[in-house]
């Protein structure tokens, strides 16, 4: 009797190959699976999930207000950096 693990002459078939790639698909999907959920938890609470500040945000109302002219440069900047400070934001950049 010939079993599947015996191709033509007792050895092992060409599907024995599906073995790796199904474990590599295997740890893949999962690395990719985790990678989403816990990007998810940390970001800042008041950012999107692109990273961009939300409607709400202290950092979206303070360009809103310097957009409307409620506040000049200066102030703009120095509020930014105590915002900076206090959530612990890396980057100025694309912010306003």
């Amino acid at each position: 009797m010939q079993t599947l693990a015996h191709h033509w002459d007792g050895g092992p078939g060409p599907w024995i190959l599906f073995f790796p790639l199904f474990w590599a698909a295997v740890v893949f999907g999962v690395v990719t699976v985790l990678r989403r959920t816990a990007g998810r938890g940390r970001g800042m609470p008041w950012r999107g999930v692109d990273g961009r500040p939300t409607g709400d945000s202290p950092i979206a109302v303070l360009g809103r207000r310097f957009a409307s002219g409620e506040i000049d440069e200066d102030e703009y900047w120095r509020r930014l950096s105590v915002l900076d400070e206090q959530f612990g934001r890396t980057g100025k950049g694309g912010a306003a």
